[in-house]
């Protein structure tokens, strides 16, 4: 009875090594996202769709919650446009778009409405007819918001980044600058944020 019962044991402690460490936030482990299809448009406007209304969890990256970087990360990444994690290295590779000539699916950068800061701190998608897509901290989900009815966005843009160009023949992945790349894993050794838990509301800084 002894030696069944260590043999349990064993198994159960192998068992529960190779498990996901369990949630708990922030959670800064990068969960690399599987690539699932080629670099289209269309399929960044089927991945928004998807994630449309999803909470805003600050350092996740889906695929049921998000912060703004990491809602650009999974989606670029699911069609295996491989980006940094965080917004002020993203906006460091891919084509510079001066912001009058932004297409659908370019990446658009914000930080503080000094103009002399360099400083991001936020990142969108922009759609189109003044449209892009976040996940935003403030309405606290993955949202559209419109230039127009939030003029303090155009104060605030920095920088504007192309990866697929126009014919999605290509990408664009030119390096502006030393980038930091995370190290990442998958949800086989880390747990994400799962619907059903408390959405915090304190960032942690």
């Amino acid at each position: 009875m002894t030696k069944l019962y260590l043999v349990f044991s064993l198994l159960l402690m192998l068992f529960l090594s190779g498990c996901a460490k369990g949630y708990s936030y922030p959670n800064y482990d990068v969960i690399a996202p599987k690539v699932t299809c080629k670099p289209k448009r269309k399929n960044i406007e089927k991945f928004l769709k998807e994630h449309l209304d999803k909470p805003y969890v600050w350092a996740e990256e889906g695929p049921y919650a998000f912060d703004c970087s990491g809602l650009t990360y999974n989606i670029y990444g699911q069609m295996g446009v491989k980006i940094p994690r965080v917004a002020r290295e993203q906006a460091k590779v891919g084509k510079y778009v001066p912001k009058h000539g932004l297409k659908y699916g370019d990446l658009i950068f914000f930080g503080s409405t000094n103009k002399r800061s360099k400083y991001i701190n936020h990142v969108g998608i922009y759609l189109s007819d003044g449209w892009f897509a976040h996940a935003s901290s403030k309405d606290k989900k993955v949202t559209y918001t419109n230039f127009k009815d939030e003029p303090i966005y155009l104060k605030r843009m920095k920088i504007c980044r192309r990866y697929l160009s126009e014919d999605e023949r290509k990408l664009f992945m030119t390096c502006n600058g030393k980038v930091n790349r995370a190290k990442t894993t998958t949800v086989a050794h880390t747990t994400p944020w799962q619907p059903g838990m408390v959405v915090p509301k304190k960032i942690p800084r």
